[in-house]
C-alpha cells in the first residue's frame, strides 16, 4: 500500500509498505478515504514542528475493512472518523479536563500515518472514543475537516464567548476560515480577518466578513478599533504561527479581552513585548492545543446538522500518489484553501 511520510527537509515521499497487520483483538484497521492536509503537517515538512510525533495525517476518514475479535459495535464497511490522539481520560490531568495534557495523549497514534491507503488503530483509541461512525449524511470529504474543526471548539470554549462579541482572526487560512465560520454561528458581532494572502481573504470576503491585508491596509488597527467603539475586539484568535501577528494582537484587544494563541509556533519562537502592558490591559493570553473525543463528537455534530458550510472550504483534492504536489499546493497557497488526499 502507498503511505507518505516526510523525506529530509522540504520533501515528502510516498513509499510503498505492507498493510498493518492486527496486533491484538481490540485492534481496527481502516482503509482511508479521505484526510484533510493541517498547518501542522506542513510545519513539520517544511519548518521546525515543536511537538513529538513527526508523522503526516491526522484528519483522517475512512472505512472499516477488518477488526480484531474483541472489537464492538463496529463490522466491515462502517463509515468512520479516527482521532489519532487519545487521553486516558482517568490521569491528573484528564480529571481536570486537560485531556491534550494528558501523556498517553501523545503516546497514542494510528500507524503509520493518516495519509496512508490503510492504516491501524490501536485497542486503546477504539476503547476511548478515538473511531466514531458517521452519520448518513456527512460524505468523507467533510468527515475529513472534523478535527481541525473540533480544535477550533475547544479554542472558543477556553475564550469565554459572549454572544456580540467582536473577533479578530489574525490568518486566513482553512482554520482561519473556521474560525469565521463558528463565529458566525455562535452569533459573533463585528468579524474581521486579516492576512497577506489575497486569494484568501477574498475567499473570506464570502462570509460577509471585514478583511485587511497588512501590506496595503497600512491603518488596519485604528479602523478596527473605530469600528468597535474605540475598544478593540473582544477575542482576538491567532490562525497563524507568525509571532508578527501575536504581537498585532495586543493592539487589536480591548482592555480585559482575551487573546487566543491557536496556530502553531515553529520551535524556538520568541518574541520580545513589555510585560507591564499586559498587565496593565489585563489581557489574556490562551494557548490552545488540540482536541479531545468532546470536542470532536460536538464538531461531528454542527456538521451533521448542516450548521456550518464546512464543505465549501475545500478547493483541491489529490489522490495519494500526488501528495507532492498537494503539499506544495497548500503550502504555496496561491489559489488554495482546504486540501485534501484521497485514496479513490
Amino acid at each position: 500500500m502507498k503511505a507518505v511520510f516526510i523525506k529530509g527537509h522540504n520533501a515528502v515521499s510516498v513509499d510503498e509498505v505492507k498493510v498493518p497487520d492486527l496486533a491484538s483483538a481490540g485492534d481496527v484497521l481502516v482503509k482511508m478515504r479521505a484526510c484533510g492536509l493541517c498547518g501542522s503537517d506542513l510545519e513539520k515538512i517544511y519548518g521546525e514542528y515543536s511537538m513529538a510525533s513527526g508523522r503526516l495525517g491526522h484528519e483522517p476518514a475512512g472505512e472499516v475493512v477488518s477488526s480484531g475479535k474483541s472489537v464492538k459495535g463496529f463490522a466491515c464497511g462502517d463509515r468512520v472518523f479516527i482521532h489519532h490522539h487519545v487521553a486516558c481520560y482517568s490521569c491528573h490531568y484528564c480529571l481536570h479536563g486537560d485531556y491534550t495534557m494528558c501523556p498517553a495523549y501523545q503516546t497514542s497514534n494510528i500507524s503509520p500515518c493518516g495519509l496512508a491507503e490503510h492504516f491501524l488503530v490501536p485497542e486503546w483509541n477504539v476503547l476511548r472514543g478515538g473511531l466514531i461512525k458517521l452519520p448518513d449524511n456527512v460524505s468523507f470529504d467533510e468527515a475529513s475537516l472534523v478535527e481541525p474543526l473540533a480544535c477550533c471548539i475547544k479554542a472558543w470554549k477556553k475564550c469565554s464567548f459572549q454572544k456580540g462579541d467582536d473577533v479578530v482572526i489574525l490568518g486566513a487560512g482553512p482554520t482561519g476560515l473556521m474560525h469565521v465560520l463558528l463565529a458566525l454561528a455562535f452569533g459573533a458581532g463585528k468579524i474581521f480577518v486579516i492576512d497577506i494572502n489575497d486569494f484568501r481573504l477574498d475567499f473570506a470576503k464570502k462570509y460577509g466578513v471585514h478583511v485587511f491585508n497588512p501590506i496595503s491596509d497600512h491603518d488596519f488597527a485604528n479602523n478596527i478599533k473605530l469600528e468597535t467603539g474605540g475598544r478593540g475586539a473582544d477575542i482576538c484568535i491567532i490562525a497563524t504561527g507568525n509571532m508578527k501577528a501575536l504581537l498585532q494582537s495586543f493592539d487589536l484587544t480591548r482592555r480585559g479581552g482575551k487573546i487566543m494563541l491557536f496556530g502553531v509556533p515553529p520551535k524556538g519562537s520568541q518574541m520580545s513585548y513589555d510585560i507591564s502592558k499586559l498587565y496593565s490591559s489585563e489581557h489574556s493570553l490562551i494557548p490552545s492545543y488540540a482536541a479531545s473525543e468532546i470536542e470532536t463528537n460536538q464538531a461531528l455534530k454542527l456538521i451533521a446538522e448542516a450548521r456550518l458550510d464546512i464543505g465549501s472550504l475545500i478547493t483541491h483534492r489529490f489522490h495519494i500518489s500526488k501528495a507532492a504536489e498537494a503539499v506544495k499546493c497548500a503550502y504555496e497557497a496561491n489559489d488554495a484553501m482546504k486540501v485534501i488526499i484521497t485514496t479513490d
